[in-house]
């Protein structure tokens, strides 16, 4: 026996694959938007892990990325993308250069 989803249910929840609706909240830019960010290098909490503004930056070139440094990135924010270093909003890094 199966069961359908009630049509008058407006539950929005995000764990149900049921729903039809997108899950509310979220960021401003669809994930995959290609966008700019300007600031200064941070450490992250794990080795080898680099933030830009509340964004983790995935996929730079070795050693483009130090701790400091003021730089501008361009690239793609992927929030579904799961990775070790347990902060920020995983940003997939196209360009890096000085700011």
């Amino acid at each position: 026996m199966t069961s359908t989803p009630d049509p008058g249910v407006t539950s929005n929840d995000p764990y149900n694959p049921l729903d039809p609706r997108p899950p509310r909240g979220g960021s401003a830019k669809p994930a995959g938007a290609s966008s700019t960010i300007t600031g200064t290098v941070e450490n992250g909490v794990e080795p080898n892990c680099f933030l830009l503004d509340g964004n983790l930056l995935v996929g730079a070139p070795r050693g483009a990325l130090k701790v400091g440094a003021r730089v501008t990135v361009t690239g793609r924010s992927q929030p579904d993308l799961m990775t070790t270093c347990q902060q920020g909003t995983p940003f997939v890094v196209e360009s890096v250069r000085p700011a």
